[in-house]
């Protein structure tokens, strides 16, 4: 097969560039030894690379990044074509279709929305195609927390389970039935950890109900828990730099350090990141 011939269309490009890796006489061996499995990995990444280049506000490698989680839409689209289940223009067009089906406010004639009415709007009509599934005699669809992807990490995954449970009305009417919540999961884990460290399963346990009512309290206070915890990850790693450096100023390395002095290389740490805040917000 001889070399893609690029055209005006990058689209077009980059589908006849993964056509050409993927050909089974001159492809390239690494990538013809890929199946839907062994790149779902990469796809993740390259999803969680996406939003560390928004985390940072670092538009050129935004770009770049973009660029790298279409390689992976593209990848899986090429693989599913070799076996003849569809093609990168049927993912297209399912988009397209749902999107316009999804945005009736936009693309027919309904009323235009405010932003809790549309994603009230949004939720039912997905709810109306999961019924439609059940009624077309699709066993994965009847509950209303199935096709909830098992693949999804814990935090994202726990918000879509509640918010489909609050849904039908399994929910707490506001974020102080929550709080409570967490502080009796907090005792409770508390109580097993000091009845031995032996039943580190119990423990486990109580710290997962712990997270998971805590990931609920940020759906309840509309706040996405997986960008808040990158946020207290980045400070925490720009604080723990700063109180290295104070310690090298003493003299002394982190491990050499005494526990009250690593705690007033911390507390100086977070002192100059305030300074640095408020000359921001000056």
């Amino acid at each position: 097969m001889a070399d893609p011939e690029l055209t005006h269309d990058p689209m077009q490009d980059l589908l006849s560039i993964m056509a050409r890796l993927r050909d089974p006489q001159s492809g390239c061996p690494w990538d013809l030894q890929q199946d839907f499995r062994s790149i779902a990995p990469y796809t993740i990444e390259e999803a969680y690379e996406v939003a560390d280049a928004i985390e940072r506000g670092n538009l050129n490698e935004l770009r770049d990044e973009l660029g790298d989680l279409l390689l992976q839409v593209v990848f899986h689209a090429r693989m599913a074509e070799e076996q003849g289940a569809f093609t990168f223009s049927d993912v297209a067009a399912a988009i397209n279709d749902k999107m316009i089906r999804r945005h009736p406010h936009v693309f027919a004639t309904a009323s235009m929305p405010g932003v809790d009415e549309q994603t009230r709007h949004w939720e039912d009509i997905k709810a109306e195609e999961r019924a439609a599934k059940r009624a077309d005699g699709d066993a994965t669809a009847a509950s209303a927390i199935d096709d909830v992807s098992a693949a999804l990490p814990g935090l994202p995954r726990t918000i879509k389970l509640t918010r489909r449970a609050a849904r039908v009305g399994f929910d707490w009417p506001s974020p102080h039935g929550v709080f409570d919540k967490i502080r009796e999961e907090l005792a409770e884990l508390e109580e097993a950890w000091d009845q031995g460290e032996g039943d580190q399963a119990r423990v486990e346990a109580e710290l997962g109900d712990m997270l998971f009512a805590t990931a609920n309290l940020a759906r309840h206070l509309r706040i996405d828990p997986e960008s808040a915890l990158r946020g207290t990850i980045r400070r925490f790693e720009e604080r723990f730099r700063e109180a290295e450096k104070v310690l090298a100023g003493r003299g002394l390395t982190m491990e050499d350090a005494s526990f009250e002095q690593r705690e007033a290389a911390w507390e100086s740490a977070k002192r100059k990141e305030r300074a640095r805040q408020q000359e921001a917000d000056a």
